[in-house]
């Protein structure tokens, strides 16, 4: 099924839409202007590629980030006055906007106002956290859940609170930079396994520690790539090795699976084979946190030893209660899943078909790999032009030389709207 969303006519004419640069930055890139970053500077020569490039794309009226919006999104959106396509919002099921979960946001601030003011061991526990958290362990199969303000944070306080020197960590190298930020700060003696590889990972597992504790970390979907992680092969290994087993599902959640209940319902394994689910609560599930889902008795801990839990400010009211409801829309609509799937394939098919590289893509993710920096930037100006907004994705978030526009599809795109961008891409390529 389609679901109702607000359209625009749909029009190849091209258009001039401007960059952000001038708003973002005023004439601070101006012609004239150089830089010399020296190594006792505040700014040291790390800083010489960003402020480079980024003179480059200004010069060339192509810098493609920082667009500002003017309302919410969905698949359209508003910039510069003009209503464009979006093409690269995590709103993977459609829920962003939704009257349901706009009201329930409503009715918390009413209630509870716009900050509980407080952390959550001390006084920002609201009675309705708690029970969002277990509406959260429900749908992911764990005995508990406990939220934090972002995804990030959530790797951080399950790394950092868990584990440390004394341990080790062996992870897919194409995982998310949260993960590889929270074992920097854990100090924890990190090894890498190639990409979705379980012979690498069991070469690396192999290998001679004295450490006492190992944990292996994969993502369910990989952000840049939008492929899925070779979760019963962990499994697997985890049970040869006895190591312990964390999953991020930021990208996963509400994308996989019949229900959207992630990686382990679709491989159809036991949720318990896995130690530590982290997820997102800013993309499928349209509000902004983090979530942990573990057994109860690592809640508790976690609860009272984590830094970001018990250091950081409460998730404001109306996030929680737009996370319940949108879990419980999702309940009740499991057909957005299989909707996402059906644009997800169209797209990734047609694309495909055109001649583009889509990389290792199985999902909602959708990579165009342009590997030239330059070329990708220029590339998504010109699908700005057409009312298109992709994001472009440079190093280092991706490897040098594997620049790529960052296409998500959602639920709420028609068949109609993504023939559109297909025919955008087909022009191009043809110029």
């Amino acid at each position: 099924m389609d679901f109702p969303l607000t359209t625009f006519p749909i029009t190849q004419e091209k258009r001039d839409f401007p960059s952000s640069s001038g708003e973002m930055f005023g004439d601070y890139f101006a012609a004239s202007r150089s830089w010399s970053f020296k190594k006792t500077d505040l700014l040291d020569a790390r800083a010489r590629r960003i402020f480079e490039g980024t003179a480059l794309a200004v010069a060339s009226d192509a810098y493609p980030f920082h667009m500002p919006l003017q309302a919410k999104a969905g698949p359209y959106v508003t910039a510069d006055g003009h209503q464009m396509l979006m093409m690269s919002s995590y709103d993977y099921l459609g829920l962003i906007g939704d009257a349901r979960i706009d009201q329930a946001a409503i009715e918390a601030v009413n209630q509870y106002g716009t900050s509980t003011s407080g952390a959550r061991l001390l006084t920002g526990t609201l009675d309705i956290h708690r029970k969002m958290e277990a509406k959260l362990a429900a749908f992911k199969g764990t005995q508990d859940a406990l939220t934090v303000s972002s995804g990030y944070l959530a790797n951080l306080a399950v790394i950092y609170g868990l584990f440390g020197p004394s341990d080790r960590v062996i992870i897919d190298e194409l995982c998310h930079r949260s993960l590889l930020d929270a074992c920097r700060m854990a100090g924890v003696q990190l090894q890498r396994f190639r990409h979705n590889n379980p012979q690498s990972l069991r070469d690396e597992l192999s290998k001679a520690s004295s450490t006492n504790r190992t944990l292996v970390i994969s993502d369910g979907v990989f952000s840049m790539d939008g492929d899925i992680c070779c979760l019963p092969d962990l499994i697997s290994l985890k049970k040869e090795f006895g190591f312990f087993l964390m999953i991020d599902e930021a990208h996963a959640s509400g994308v996989l699976g019949r229900t959207g209940r992630g990686t382990d319902e679709h491989f159809g394994v036991l949720t318990g084979d896995i130690d530590i689910w982290t997820g997102s609560l800013a993309k499928s599930i349209p509000a902004s946190g983090g979530f942990v889902a573990v057994s109860q008795e690592v809640a508790i801990y976690l609860q009272h030893a984590s830094s970001p839990y018990i250091f950081s400010a409460a998730m404001a009211a109306s996030s929680v209660a737009a996370i319940s409801m949108a879990l419980s829309i999702l309940h009740d609509e499991p057909e957005r899943v299989s909707v996402l799937r059906r644009n997800s394939d169209f797209l990734r098919k047609g694309l495909q078909q055109l001649g583009y590289d889509t990389g290792l893509s199985q999902t909602a993710v959708i990579p165009v790999i342009l590997r030239d920096e330059a070329t990708t930037a220029l590339f998504a100006r010109k699908l700005r032009n057409y009312g298109i907004i992709a994001a472009p994705v440079m190093f280092p978030a991706v490897a040098q030389g594997l620049a790529r526009l960052r296409l998500c599809v959602t639920a709420a795109h028609t068949l109609e709207q993504l023939t559109f961008v297909l025919d955008v891409f087909r022009q191009i390529a043809e110029e």
